[in-house]
């Protein structure tokens, strides 16, 4: 009896010993991280609850939806972190193949004002495949890349097979039509292309074939014409049309608001019916009005530190295929981050992207934060200790 008590026991202790950070947790990606969660779902709150109130009737509506999913996606961390990310390698194709099937079916199905970018599902309200997509691309390409790494400065082998996933999920994305989806897979699979060791006079001639393609989709098939008119002339097609260019001026007025020091937190202007739905794509504007440049600047240097400690963990990861692997989770962060920031400031033309564990929506915080699990599990089993 004491044997089988002592067995269950030592049982018990090697499951929680899984989550000790001095186990192999990479502390400073963790502890960043949870930072960045917390601040972002404060932020999401006072960003929110004043939509909330007059369009849901309660001022917590967004607030109580995305806690449940911060913990959800907090759970999915810790059990990924704990799981061994070797077995991904077979789940690559599968997973890929899942994604695409995802991607045709949101296209298939009944659309919003001519926009096909999310699938219904009960309780969480619906999710984006393109979510699963840029996940999937991740971790195909690093399992592609850990296979063949020789032959990544060949044409048949480090260019062509690369371009022909993204170019199907690329392809489907930009469909839906979702730019900012499209240019984030693209970029992402960029980097990982690179890095993995394609040849850079390939990764060129990529580029000038994304460049035509964009022209074409523009010039010739009209996609996202008005919003680049927009961006390209704000303040002109805001005199003349004002409801064109709204968000993206009312962005505007929130950055500039904010000043060095913010109108404190909590205090926004804009979000008071000003911004349209100031708690997605726009929070960033929120955040710059109520927390300054000082703050803002805060929020991108905890980022950046995300991004670099995500790379040094990549440094140290044991073989390639978690090298790979983190390197592209962490490069999602970063890139999407960026082209959010851009968006918001006007440097690049509005597509409609988040910012990671800011922006309001269950399925893509769950996701992220499952995401970074992921890239704690390469931590775990580092081969020489991180700096």
């Amino acid at each position: 009896m004491a044997s089988s008590a002592a067995k269950t026991m030592s049982k018990w202790q090697k499951f929680k010993a899984l989550f000790y950070t001095k186990q192999g947790f990479d502390k400073p990606f963790l502890i960043v991280l949870l930072i960045l969660l917390t601040i972002g779902l404060a932020c999401m709150f006072s960003a929110s609850y004043v939509n909330a109130y007059y369009y849901q009737d309660d001022s917590y509506f967004f607030i109580n939806r995305q806690l449940i999913f911060a913990l959800i996606g907090v759970g999915a961390l810790l059990l990924l972190s704990a799981f061994d990310y070797h077995k991904f390698h077979a789940l690559a194709i599968p997973l890929f193949a899942v994604s695409v099937v995802l991607l045709i079916l949101v296209l298939i199905l009944p659309s919003d004002d001519g926009v096909s970018r999310w699938l219904p599902l009960p309780l969480i309200g619906g999710f984006q495949p393109s979510e699963v997509a840029k996940f999937a691309v991740v971790v195909l390409f690093a399992h592609m890349v850990s296979l063949n790494y020789q032959k990544m400065d060949t044409f048949k082998g480090g260019y062509l097979p690369f371009m022909a996933v993204l170019a199907v999920v690329c392809g489907l994305t930009l469909l839906e039509p979702h730019l900012s989806g499209t240019m984030l897979v693209f970029a992402l699979g960029f980097v990982m292309m690179y890095i993995g060791g394609t040849k850079p006079r390939w990764l060129f001639l990529t580029i000038l074939l994304a460049v035509a393609v964009v022209v074409f989709m523009i010039l010739v098939v009209g996609y996202e014409k008005d919003r680049i008119e927009v961006w390209l002339d704000l303040f002109n097609t805001y005199e003349r049309n004002p409801d064109q260019a709204w968000q993206t001026m009312q962005s505007l007025y929130a950055i500039g608001s904010g000043g060095l020091m913010g109108q404190g937190f909590g205090n926004s202007r804009q979000k008071h019916l000003f911004l349209p739905e100031p708690q997605n794509d726009f929070i960033f504007a929120i955040v710059c009005e109520e927390m300054g440049f000082i703050g803002a600047l805060i929020i991108i240097v905890l980022f950046a530190v995300l991004v670099w400690r995500g790379f040094v963990i990549a440094m140290h990861a044991p073989d390639k295929f978690g090298f790979m692997l983190a390197i592209g989770l962490t490069a999602q962060i970063g890139i999407q981050v960026a082209i959010n920031i851009a968006v918001v400031s006007n440097l690049l033309p509005n597509t409609g992207i988040s910012l990671p564990f800011f922006s309001y929506g269950g399925s893509s915080l769950v996701m992220l934060l499952a995401q970074m699990g992921i890239i704690l599990a390469v931590s775990r089993r580092r081969v020489t200790k991180t700096s």
